[in-house]
């Protein structure tokens, strides 16, 4: 992690020959915005007095209230290695503050940064890994996306049969210039599927990361004569993208999760760590999977989860404990994908798992089955649930969970409710090509 302070970024800014700095902040669809500024206008940024009209920003401010301004965190200095090496182009992450000069209570980022917090005023770090899929399609003559890709490779090939292999060469590489270590990246199942994965780290620098990484992934592959999705689903009858989420908190740089002579070789904070997820789980999905196009991934049949459960021996579960121990014990959450605002899904299963360990939440025994050959009537023995089928269902479920609501706050939570209800509204009201092609000759 950087430690820039004030005069750092202005002597780089002019030895770099840096011309443009970018403010970037998130909206709480997990959206990047930005406003670019001039290097001569740095120092008035660092002062924080960039503003913008967060009334232009849905979910954000009212008319009356819409004045808001950018706080750069020095940290995140970043020069764009793809732009131009005369007048380069670098980047700020940004906390988005009100006029009064505290901070905007529903900007994503000052929410998981409050959870973080609370955590660390119990003595824990949250140390967050992330597995990001993606696809590469091509565009058409106007430049515009497509579904379509020439390719049929498969899990783990390599070219010439995965024909995206160049693309994610230069992305990986242009991650690990900005500092990134990408601890490995192949093809995925699907053809032209894709997934780059970086080495964990503490949460807000992860949430960073993520929305950085995707920026990057999306102007590698147009400059490669591709368009890079991270659509859940954008196909049937193919698996969809994930962006499982590996997680461990630690005291004193020692891995808190780890317990050598635990059968599971878990801690009880692990267990209840589990167990506080398994029990929001329902609300949190309306957050990790926040489109209507989330739930066609979350079917069975494509490896996405589909049941509250655990396992550290098979992949079908929801949550599953990877074979590494010690100091690499950790909680992978399997059902979030990549459309998620990352701030918000962090702070959601942070805020969750936390709960679990101060109320002492024991998740139920682990199933080490695959769930999908068992029986409904063997799925009720068990006591396993499943995740909501719809974004509808999730917002009911979200509206029932006060303490998932709490963590997001009484603003955004009902911003989000009442846009994700109209998004599938919209939705339910659309007529499909699969209706048409199976009605509109029948009837």
């Amino acid at each position: 992690m950087n430690n820039y302070t004030r005069e750092d970024i202005l002597r780089i800014v002019e030895e770099e020959d840096v011309g443009f700095i970018r403010l970037q902040f998130t909206d709480i669809f997990g959206t990047m915005k930005n406003i670019a500024i001039t290097s001569s206008q740095l120092e008035k940024a660092l002062d924080n007095q960039i503003m913008f009209d967060g009334s232009s920003i849905e979910g954000f401010a009212r008319v009356e209230e819409s004045d808001m301004y950018l706080h750069p965190d020095l940290n995140t200095f970043e020069i764009f290695p793809w732009r131009p090496q005369q007048g380069k182009v670098a980047r700020l992450i940004c906390d988005v503050y009100k006029q009064d000069g505290t901070p905007f209570e529903s900007d994503p980022r000052y929410i998981l940064k409050k959870v973080i917090q609370d955590v660390r005023e119990m003595g824990y770090e949250f140390n967050v890994g992330p597995e990001c899929e993606f696809f590469l399609f091509h565009t058409d003559d106007d430049g515009l996306p497509t579904t379509l890709s020439h390719e049929s490779a498969g899990y783990f090939d390599l070219g010439p049969l995965d024909l995206g292999e160049n693309a994610r060469r230069d992305m990986v590489l242009t991650l690990e210039e900005m500092g990134y270590e990408i601890e490995s990246s192949h093809h995925e199942a699907a053809p032209a599927q894709h997934e780059i994965d970086f080495r964990y780290d503490e949460a807000l620098t992860t949430a960073d990361n993520i929305m950085t990484f995707k920026l990057v992934v999306k102007t590698i592959a147009k400059r490669h004569g591709l368009h890079a999705t991270f659509m859940p689903k954008p196909k049937y009858g193919i698996n969809g993208s994930g962006m499982h989420i590996n997680m461990s908190l630690s005291r004193d740089g020692i891995n808190i999760f780890q317990d050598a002579k635990d059968e599971h070789g878990l801690s009880k904070e692990a267990y209840c760590f589990i167990g506080g997820i398994m029990k929001h789980m329902k609300a949190i999905t309306f957050i990790t999977n926040p489109i209507v196009n989330s739930y066609k991934r979350l079917t069975p049949g494509y490896e996405a989860p589909v049941y509250i459960a655990w396992s550290e021996k098979n992949r079908t579960p929801l949550i599953r404990i990877p074979g590494s121990r010690g100091e690499y014990t950790r909680v992978e959450l399997r059902s979030p994908d990549p459309s998620a605002n990352p701030y918000l899904a962090l702070a959601v299963c942070l805020a969750a798992g936390i709960d679990g360990i101060r109320q002492g939440i024991m998740p139920p025994k682990s199933v080490n089955r695959n769930i999908y050959e068992m029986t409904e009537e063997e799925r009720k023995i068990f006591g396993i649930d499943k995740l909501p089928r719809s974004l509808n269902e999730a917002a009911r479920e979200f509206e029932k969970d006060a303490y998932i609501q709490e963590v997001l706050g009484e603003d955004l939570s009902r911003k989000y409710i009442e846009a994700k209800t109209r998004e599938y509204q919209e939705y339910r009201g659309q007529v499909t090509e699969w209706e048409l092609s199976k009605y509109l000759h029948l009837l």
